[in-house]
């Protein structure tokens, strides 16, 4: 008896094992990686039109934003990276006409891609229009914003 318990406990507990490294596959049933995605992929998509002037309009949700900023409202915000670890944005400016200024919170900094050096605490980043840098992607590093156009 006290075997039998012994050998069920063992095949049990190497049971769990296999599923705590399990890794999971949509459309491929010998998946590479944790997630291994064999085909197209739907990200949340947003349009944010900037708010009253002299607000900041948020940026907390979505992964694809399009920011609309009007005459009055240049001025949109991405939460404190440290409260969103590994988080990505796509941003883009859709206005013809207007720059938006993107900011982060918490004394934080914005920093190009292989560099060490970032804007000004808490930013702007600014999206021109019509221009070269009407997009941007931001990756949170929990500590900061690592963006690349």
């Amino acid at each position: 008896m006290h075997t039998m318990k012994s050998i069920l406990f063992w095949s049990l507990f190497l049971f769990c094992c296999s599923f705590m490294t399990a890794q999971v596959g949509i459309g491929t049933i010998d998946p590479k990686s944790t997630l291994d995605v064999n085909g197209n992929l739907s990200v949340k998509v947003l349009t944010l039109n900037g708010g009253p002037s002299g607000n900041q309009t948020p940026i907390n949700d979505g992964v694809y934003i399009s920011v609309n900023p009007t005459t009055g409202n240049q001025q949109f915000f991405v939460v404190e990276p440290s409260t969103v670890p590994g988080r990505i944005y796509f941003i883009r400016n859709i206005s013809n006409t207007v720059s938006a200024s993107i900011f982060t919170t918490g004394g934080k900094r914005f920093f190009p891609k292989n560099s060490t050096t970032g804007t000004e605490a808490n930013g702007p980043l600014v999206l021109n229009a019509n221009s070269t840098r009407q997009s941007v992607y931001l990756i949170s590093d929990g500590v900061n914003w690592t963006y690349f156009e």
